[in-house]
């Protein structure tokens, strides 16, 4: 239906675009639910990034001036009503997050500190991989601790009093959270808070059992049982995975394995999520509807799809129980409890609208989960296979057709690569903005891992355990231990060839934000304006290549320094600095040679004290060179022969506070600047200095000192 002038009010002026744009929303109205989770998530986001309450407000008004705009006109055009409903819930999602924020927060220690004190225990976990166990704890009678800590201790000190609900005694080293080291790496402070953790810690000497628990925490002492149970029905890395998929301990994983996985595109096996759940649910379907079917008076007189989804139901919310409730395997389940109840109402299941109602349960119950990958990959990951197989082209592709049985299988397996890759693609920069490096062959490792472990791994190991009930489950053992054999070697053949791994440095956030809108915008309509979505994507990528990463990495305390060399090798001033501090620098960096050490690199002077490093850059084709001057002592340095040298420098780096008479020519990235700032990265090309504060914001959990 046209649109007169005369039915516009004054307050929207009449154009050919606003006329295009209601006719557009008109064709996709049956669309525009898909973006209830992707406004409130907007909300969320900018949260996040604005990290002030005046830009909060701001926000909030304005999207308050925009509803009474709309208001009105609201009433009779579908732009304004999407409009109006787009500012209400960016609002709500800002204030949905500030909310939670205030709900969960918890004190939290102030600096690194040695304690002794009782706690009772309301988390227990063994990593063997790392010989420890982690303990989570509420401190008793201990008003200087956080009411919430977690503590590792080595797994020789396992005890089986260790449960929920035991009072200990102990002696522990505590630290408080750790922010970003970095611009752009993990910050694990952020997941902390909202976790109510206050510190974290390694415990000193012998724990003492103050009182065993008084109620048997019976579901997590299962867990743990057939967690060991699976682990020694089969070898090491088999029984290890094995254990993992059955309960979500991940612990035994070594790390040669779980980098493996990783590096192949198949960790999202080792992460109970959507695949899982989803196995399990369609397994107990089948069986139990099968079986129902074989009695004839229950065929006739009971609806058996509904009485299977029932029992399917209580398998997804059992196993979900069983592998720890983590908030991805909550996700899948509720997912797939909307799937089942799609089935019992005789609704189409498997459609966009089942995923946009999940993600919106999410983001009301846990809306900083936004911010991790996440849930960023699993949604993305279902959005992109259920957007694929919903377009037209493919639809056909898959329609049923008589053909011959090899036609059949090869369309089969073409559909599976097809998948993968749309799978691999989608989940590509989100990769690279969390992790910094993504797999190029996931899609082919999938083709043969995603049936191996649905269709043979995950009911073999439940045939397996069901045997054992009457001790015969040894063959069936075996089986699935050659199956998972076999999906660790293709793990490692995979990770193993060249290129496997693409590395980047950090993601400049506006060019992840193109893709993200990008891609959203062409999986969530259907007209052909949708693939304008390709534009912003394709900006955002050619951002992500092009680039440039930092040439040096100061972390937040000052004491780690790595310089980028036109080689693109990194320089450690510190080279035992460990194994996290130099993988995160890499990751960070982007570079997946090993460090050199800066006293052996040609262009630096070191001695015990410091080093002086002559850094050369071509900028405008014109070579420059910077002077920096790097402290790695704690020793007393005559404050002249200091600011001698600070004169001389372009930076300065000191884990320290250094005098006011250092001054050199550019940055003194001291104890003072860090403190306010966080860790830094610098392009000297460009001059531009990044910090952690910029990145993340000086939310509560940042302990930020004012400028």
């Amino acid at each position: 239906m046209a649109i007169s002038r005369r039915q516009l009010p004054e307050s929207i002026p009449v154009t050919s675009v606003f006329q295009r744009l209601e006719k557009q929303l008109e064709r996709e109205r049956d669309q525009l639910p898909l973006w209830v989770p992707v406004a409130l998530g907007i909300g969320v986001a900018a949260w996040f990034l604005a990290a002030s309450i005046y830009w909060w407000l701001a926000l909030v008004a304005v999207c308050l001036a925009i509803i009474i705009f709309c208001a009105r006109p609201a009433r009779t055009y579908r732009a304004a009503r999407a409009m109006l409903w787009a500012a209400l819930l960016i609002a709500a999602g800002c204030l949905l997050v500030w909310g939670r924020s205030l709900m969960v927060a918890a004190p939290v220690l102030e600096g690194p500190a040695i304690a002794s004190f009782h706690g009772e225990i309301t988390g227990y976990e063994e990593i063997p991989s790392r010989n420890q166990i982690r303990l989570m704890l509420n401190p008793l009678g201990s008003p200087r601790l956080p009411p919430k800590v977690r503590v590792n201790l080595p797994l020789d000190q396992a005890d089986a009093a260790m449960k929920p609900g035991a009072i200990i005694a102990l002696r522990a080293r505590l630290m408080p959270p750790a922010m970003a080291a970095l611009p752009g790496a993990y910050n694990f402070a952020q997941r902390a808070w909202f976790q109510g953790l206050g510190a974290t810690g390694q415990v000193l000497g012998k724990v003492e059992i103050i009182r065993p628990a008084e109620q048997p925490a019976w579901i997590s002492d299962y867990r743990q049982r057939l967690s060991r149970h699976v682990q020694s029905r089969m070898a090491d890395g088999t029984g290890a995975i094995g254990a993992t998929l059955a309960t979500g301990d991940r612990g035994a994983i070594s790390e040669a394995d779980a980098d493996s996985m990783r590096n192949s595109g198949l960790a999202h096996l080792l992460s109970i999520s959507g695949l899982h759940v989803t196995a399990v649910v369609g397994a107990f379907y089948l069986v139990v509807l099968k079986t129902l079917a074989l009695v004839p008076i229950l065929a006739l007189r009971w609806r058996l799809p509904l009485v299977a989804a029932g029992f399917a139901a209580i398998a997804a919310i059992s196993y979900t129980l069983l592998t720890g409730a983590q908030v991805p395997t909550i996700r899948a389940c509720v997912a797939a409890l909307l799937v089942l109840a799609a089935l019992m109402l005789g609704r189409s299941a498997f459609t966009l609208r089942m995923v946009a109602a999940g993600a919106l349960f999410v983001l009301v119950f846990w809306p900083e989960t936004l911010m991790g990958p996440s849930f960023q990959l699993s949604f993305a990951a279902v959005t992109a296979i259920i957007a694929l197989h919903e377009h037209p082209v493919m639809q056909r592709w898959l329609a049923p057709r008589e053909e011959n049985y090899l036609r059949r299988i090869r369309r089969i397996v073409l559909s599976l690569f097809c998948t993968g890759l749309v799978v691999e693609l989608a989940l590509m920069p989100i990769a690279l903005y969390h992790f910094h490096k993504a797999g190029l062959y996931g899609a082919l490792a999938n083709i043969v891992a995603i049936p191996l472990t649905t269709f043979v791994i995950m009911p073999l190991e439940a045939l397996a355990l069901l045997l054992d009930l009457f001790g015969l489950g040894g063959p069936v053992w075996w089986l699935c231990e050659k199956a998972l054999a076999g999906l660790i070697s293709l793990a490692h053949f995979v990770s193993t060839r060249p290129g496997a791994v693409t590395w980047f440095p950090t993601v400049p956030r506006l060019s992840f934000a193109l893709v993200i809108a990008g891609g959203l915008w062409l999986l969530l309509w259907r007209e052909k304006w949708r693939y304008g979505g390709l534009v912003p994507m394709l900006i955002g990528t050619v951002m992500m290549v092009t680039a440039r990463p930092a040439d040096l990495y100061i972390t937040g305390d000052g004491r780690h320094l790595a310089l980028r060399t036109n080689a693109d090798s990194l320089v450690m001033l510190r080279t035992r600095s460990g194994e996290f501090i130099s993988d995160m620098i890499r990751e960070n960096a982007g570079v997946t040679k090993a460090f050199a050490r800066m006293d052996d690199w040609p262009g630096a002077r070191c001695n015990a004290d410091s080093c002086t490093i002559l850094v050369a850059r071509m900028v405008g084709g014109i070579q420059r060179e910077w002077t920096l001057v790097a402290l790695r002592s704690r020793h007393y340095i005559p404050e002249i022969s200091l600011a001698a040298a600070c004169r001389r420098a372009d930076i300065v780096v000191s884990e320290r506070r250094l005098p006011r008479s250092c001054q050199p020519r550019w940055i003194k990235a001291d104890r003072r600047l860090l403190s306010r700032t966080g860790g830094l990265t610098i392009d000297l090309v460009s001059d531009q200095v990044e910090t952690v504060r910029g990145r993340s914001g000086n939310h509560v959990w940042m302990r930020f000192v004012p400028p």
